[in-house]
């Protein structure tokens, strides 16, 4: 008996006559015949399912009782959890963010700033947050600017984000006497975290979730923002920035400005000896050392053609080198062993 065989050019033919459509099987490898209807339909695509991602705001507050509910209430239509951290207040702080409708946490005595956030951050986690904003709680920051800092985090492109004044050279609305310390503060937070950014003490910022156990929070004042960013560059973070707005007008920090930035720059530098330890000993051993030796040859210039030594200058330079020549060994070795420190961590 003879097996008949069909072209698949008049097995197209013959399909088309019918109203129908001839289409390659993909499991045979031969013609199938489906309606012309069907043909054209396409086909249902399921849409990638994205759970939803829950964005933590922490509100660390100290007598705050003039702003807090106003910018709770703001707060809340950009977040979907709101935690305000009563860092010991002696006002209705807590009473009135409670009111709100922020989740409180009191502290019975004044912790800091870097406190305030530990307990933040610790709650936040705890709340399942996947992204962590945290901003001042006087009334500065504009809580409209939170879905732009969670961005980048949501997109995977950040693990930190800063929210910068400067960013788009609005430097002239800052006051004369402020971007000067914040000149001087950002100088000091890039040698110490060897992360360069243009607001350095914005406490506007956003986190992943995941980045909650790298940070020390052991600053007990201002000086965490600079903390904070050592612990990130440590960690390698990828670290971006956004645009933000600042008022000024509101009552914020009582604190004299130059006694602020003075004491923030002495914690930054007491963070920079076990950071950065060249920064902190070697460069400046290097230039004591240089200064003795400068002087020393000088003073055998001198005596070399007659001339007297003066026990004062040369105690001086005997000084000058000692010290210097020790600093900047001791620089090295502090250096070599954070090294081995931080390769051992991570391996």
């Amino acid at each position: 008996m003879e097996k008949s065989s069909i072209s698949c050019e008049s097995f197209q033919a013959s399909a088309q006559s019918s109203g129908l459509t001839a289409q390659a099987s993909p499991y045979l490898g031969t013609p199938i015949l489906i309606p012309e209807e069907a043909a054209e339909i396409p086909v249902p695509v399921e849409p990638v399912f994205q759970p939803p991602q829950n964005i933590t705001v922490i509100l660390p507050a100290y007598n705050e009782e003039v702003a807090i509910g106003s910018i709770v209430l703001l707060t809340r239509q950009y977040a979907d959890t709101v935690i305000v951290v009563d860092d010991g207040s002696s006002d209705r702080t807590a009473m009135l963010a409670e009111k709100a409708g922020a989740e409180v946490i009191v502290h019975k005595i004044n912790t800091g700033k870097g406190g305030a956030l530990k307990t933040g951050f610790k709650a936040a986690s705890d709340l399942g947050a996947d992204v962590i904003v945290t901003m001042d709680s006087d009334g500065q920051h504009n809580p409209s600017d939170i879905p732009d800092l969670a961005a980048p985090i949501l997109a995977n492109a950040a693990e930190m984000v800063i929210g910068s004044r400067y960013l788009s050279g609005h430097a002239t609305d800052t006051p004369a006497y402020r971007r000067v310390g914040q000149t001087v503060l950002d100088k000091a937070t890039t040698m110490n975290s060897g992360v360069e950014v243009t607001d350095s003490q914005s406490g506007f910022r956003a986190f992943a979730a995941s980045t909650v156990n790298i940070f020390r929070f052991r600053a007990d004042g201002m000086a965490i923002e600079s903390e904070m960013l050592a612990d990130a560059g440590k960690a390698g973070l990828r670290i971006k920035e956004v645009d933000i707005g600042v008022r000024y007008d509101v009552d914020c920090s009582t604190e004299h400005p130059l006694r602020h930035g003075l004491g923030v720059l002495v914690k930054i530098l007491k963070d920079m000896e076990f950071n950065r330890p060249l920064y902190y000993f070697t460069y400046p051993g290097i230039v004591m050392g240089g200064l003795g030796a400068y002087m020393g040859l000088n003073f055998l210039r001198v005596f070399y053609f007659g001339g007297s030594l003066y026990f004062g200058p040369t105690m001086l330079m005997i000084l000058l080198t000692i010290v210097g020549t020790f600093m900047a060994f001791t620089g090295i070795m502090l250096h070599s062993m954070s090294r081995l420190i931080r390769e051992a961590t991570h391996t």
